[in-house]
């Protein structure tokens, strides 16, 4: 006869012993949905090995009750978050999120392929899923992003799983060493240790001994313990959820090995094809594996007695089953089994996010026209009006003073004003946390100092976000993409004596060809406000802002209206034989070039571009007039033209073209040097006497 276990345990020993049991049964069941996915899958395959390795920690993570999570409003504020930072095991969480009823167990067929919302990486088109990973390291920063927005309001957690071997990379530390100053004890870090890398599954190419002491040694609160085993990952879970916080962020190292918990050698590898006879070997493994365990369970079940602790234990286990969508069975005969309930899509398409910023317009600094503002300064002065609505945020990397941001925005809220030192890569990151969450959210720093890597990575999330608002079924509505500036500071000449290493001539280019990014290049101060105005009317997007270091006079009235996409012509007479495009402070230099003309009587427009104005380009090149592209940099407005001409249908000239930029006589990309801002006009001739003497050349030269 079965021992009454209930006397020799407590109410929670019981459940712990009972939890542990139903997990490992939640385990095969996980699993065996992943060995489908990959049976299923347009190649066949998937990242086995990471993915196997990963169960155990994913498994206790959402189904021991660790996490307050909303399956049917993902984006309902206040809930737990996660980020799969190791992105290669997306298959086992695409397990776990169909088995929640964050989509239809459908999703998981025929992944990878065209028409699939499940890729090789985790991203917003999926349901459930705030942010997208893959680049390695990165989705540790998300984390902390969202860890530092979770200890505002209403307060949540993070947890975030990343791999040893992505602890290689240098991101992740910057918020390994920031979020334990900031005191993030609402983020927890589990690592999968499962010492594989890429092409060796059983060994890290470079080894990371020690990795608990190194987290320790930055101020974590460290669990170094058995990742194979359920007991001791449940055990650190359960301290960190419920146990004491001291401002410490927890890390939980979790030892394993490449594809734990597969019984084929070959489900250790990093991605692989699995043939269907090896495929429907190791599924039909697993439900003998079930079996054993659902037998194991229910004699657990049956054991407990009739005792009050055993009884109250019960209804704990119970409530757990229920939530793991499993079935207990009523009678205890041998045919008796759990059984698991396949659960309907429950997630809802998020309510319209109203991304509106709410402020005074006559509280705005009203500018005198015949002063000169530095944007910096600008930008102070209207942070404080705009920061009042607790949406806004700033995060600053390499000199806040060059943006004028963290003066503004702590002006209102400290908190809401981060800098993070010299760490843009993390910068940029927890930018895009906030803006995940619905913030309006602003980062800066010199202009080559964005990270071209995370800057890729956080515009596919956005475009992401897009298909999902998009789709007739996505998860997402209006007002769930990501409203992040990058305020570039120091752009084009702006950077003067500082060296090639942080002059802004080549950032647009380079960034201009990552998908989404809407790049301004800023002339005036009046003309950053109307532009600040806009941002904050939401919905903007992924914006490239670059604005000038030094004062500048003021070219437009105060009330300017900023659009994207349109030039501004400041300049213009029915006379006119020339114009200059230009922008930034190039615009300024262009106008006194119109004026030095103009008294040898030559009329002359001048256009400003902050934005690519298409049309406007299309028909000034089409024009009988000479069009002068005066830039201060590698030609941003001189590329899009080119771009323009190949794909116009309308015939144009190219004989009535003059680019005068920074790149060399052959039109090759080049680096510039140290110089004073009127020694660099010098040597590209770009100051307003050498661009008017190159008019007044080609003028003559054509007549």
């Amino acid at each position: 006869m079965t021992s009454n276990i209930g006397q020799h345990m407590n109410r929670e020993g019981l459940v712990r012993a009972g939890l542990i049991r139903l997990l490992e049964l939640k385990d095969t069941d996980i699993r065996i949905l992943t060995l489908e996915q990959a049976r299923d899958a347009v190649d066949k395959g998937i990242h086995v090995g990471g993915a196997f390795s990963a169960v155990v920690p994913l498994v206790s993570l959402y189904y021991g009750g660790f996490m307050n999570l909303d399956v049917v409003a993902p984006t309902r504020v206040g809930q737990d978050l996660f980020v799969l930072s190791k992105g290669h095991a997306v298959a086992s969480m695409a397990s776990i999120y169909a088995d929640l009823g964050y989509f239809d167990r459908a999703v998981l067929k025929n992944s990878r392929s065209a028409q699939s919302i499940l890729n090789g990486h985790p991203g917003p088109i999926l349901p459930g899923v705030h942010v997208s990973t893959g680049p390695l390291g990165q989705g540790v920063l998300l984390a902390q992003g969202f860890g530092l927005a979770g200890r505002r309001g209403i307060r949540f957690d993070v947890f975030c799983l990343a791999g040893d071997g992505e602890l290689q990379e240098g991101l992740p530390w910057e918020a390994i060493m920031l979020s334990p100053h900031k005191r993030l004890d609402n983020l927890c870090l589990i690592v999968d240790n499962n010492e594989g890398q890429l092409d060796n599954p059983r060994q890290l190419i470079l080894p990371m001994r020690g990795l608990d002491k190194r987290l320790a040694s930055f101020g974590w609160k460290v669990f170094d313990l058995d990742g194979r085993q359920y007991g001791p990952i449940v055990e650190a879970l359960w301290q960190f959820k419920y146990g004491p916080r001291d401002g410490r962020p927890t890390a939980i190292i979790s030892h394993t090995t490449k594809g734990w918990g597969s019984f084929s050698s070959f489900m250790v590898g990093h991605k692989v094809e699995i043939p269907d006879p090896l495929a429907e070997q190791e599924i039909e493994a697993q439900r003998r594996l079930r079996d054993q365990r659902s037998a194991e369970f229910l004699q657990f079940w049956t054991a407990l007695r009739e005792s009050s602790e055993a009884k109250e234990a019960q209804r704990e286990i119970a409530a757990f089953a229920e939530a793991m969508n499993f079935e207990l069975p009523r009678g205890t005969g041998e045919s008796a089994e759990i059984v698991a309930r396949s659960q309907p899509p429950r997630t809802r398409r998020a309510a319209v996010r109203d991304k509106r910023i709410r402020y005074d317009p006559a509280q705005l600094p009203v500018l005198d026209a015949k002063k000169e503002y530095s944007a910096s300064a600008i930008i102070t002065q209207a942070m404080k009006v705009f920061a009042r609505d607790p949406r806004v945020v700033s995060v600053d990397a390499d000199l806040s003073s060059t943006s004028g941001l963290e003066q503004g925005v702590g002006w209102v809220d400290a908190e809401r004003a981060l800098n993070v030192g010299i760490a843009e890569a993390n910068m940029m990151a927890i930018g895009e946390a906030f803006a995940a969450l619905g913030y309006n959210a602003w980062v800066s720093t010199f202009c080559p100092f964005f990270d071209w890597k995370v800057l890729r990575r956080i515009a596919i999330g956005y475009q992401e976000r897009l298909e999902a608002i998009a789709h007739k079924d996505g998860w997402l509505a209006k007002g769930h993409g990501l409203d992040l500036t990058f305020l570039a500071t120091a752009p084009n000449f702006e950077t003067k004596t500082n060296g090639a290493t942080h002059m802004g001539n080549d950032d647009a280019l380079v960034f201009g060809e990552i998908g989404h990014l809407k790049i301004v290049d800023v002339s005036c101060p009046n003309q950053l406000m109307g532009l600040m105005k806009w941002i904050m009317e939401g919905d903007r997007g992924l914006l490239y802002v670059r604005i000038m270091r030094s004062p500048s006079a003021v070219l437009y009235p105060n009330d300017f209206r900023f659009e994207f996409g349109k030039a501004y012509a400041l300049r213009e007479s029915g006379k006119d034989r020339a114009t200059i495009l230009s922008s930034g402070r190039g615009v300024h230099e262009a106008l006194a070039a119109a004026k030095l003309l103009e008294k040898k009587e030559i009329a002359v427009g001048v256009v400003d571009m902050p934005s690519i104005d298409r049309e406007k380009i299309m028909e000034l090149s089409s024009s009988e007039k000479l069009i002068v592209l005066a830039e201060q940099n590698n030609g941003i407005i001189w590329s899009a033209l080119g771009k323009l001409l190949i794909r116009g249908k309308n015939p144009v000239r190219t004989d009535n073209l003059l680019a005068i930029n920074t790149l060399s006589e052959e039109g090759t990309p080049m680096f510039i040097h140290s110089a004073t801002y009127e020694q660099l006009l010098d040597q590209f001739g770009l100051g307003a006497e050498q661009i008017a003497a190159s008019i007044l050349k080609r003028l003559q030269h054509s007549a």
